[in-house]
């Protein structure tokens, strides 16, 4: 495991399905979030050291007409119930081939939260499990943190260790962050 970064970033955003929540595909039922074992404990390290966390979700699901928006904000609320409040929430509603410029690895999610936070993108950490998150945080100038799944490339697991940005589970990704019990 990579040390930490001597400077924790001064916001973490967080993926949704599969980073935060246990991955339900086009999860529209907030009966059905289940946090991913040891998310209460990551957030509260971040937000012990006066650090915002929010959340940046592709949510294709929409633009295949299987969700719809209000049901992906009731999700999302149900995940604010059950982890605490975010600083922020952003999720493309969009599919892969609609060209928008905030589906991740796009870095239109996480430029628009570092505004939104007040923050450079520089500042900013995003968490996620698979490339598209690590690509996102890249192309907006954000550190990344990747927290492989089941559904992870070998390829992707392969990379981000190479760049020291691989983590077992999110208590070792907000530690590799600077986030200390």
């Amino acid at each position: 495991m990579p040390e930490a970064v001597s400077t924790p970033p001064r916001a973490v955003l967080f993926d949704r399905d599969g980073t935060l929540v246990v991955d339900v595909p086009y999860n529209g039922d907030p009966a059905a979030v289940e946090p991913v074992p040891a998310a209460a404990e990551a957030l509260a390290r971040i937000r012990a050291a006066g650090v915002p966390v929010g959340v940046v979700s592709n949510q294709s699901g929409v633009a295949r007409g299987l969700l719809a928006p209000g049901q992906v904000e009731a999700v999302n609320a149900r995940i604010a119930e059950l982890l605490g409040p975010f600083a922020v929430w952003r999720w493309c509603p969009h599919g892969a081939g609609d060209g928008c410029a905030c589906r991740k690895p796009a870095p239109g999610m996480v430029l628009d939260a570092a505004a939104a936070l007040g923050l450079a993108p520089s500042k900013v950490a995003v968490i996620g499990d698979i490339a598209a998150d690590v690509g996102a945080a890249d192309a907006a100038g954000a550190r990344a943190v990747l927290v492989p799944t089941p559904a992870t490339r070998r390829e992707e697991v392969a990379a981000a260790a190479e760049r020291g940005i691989l983590a077992g589970d999110l208590l070792g990704a907000v530690a590799l962050l600077g986030f200390r019990p």
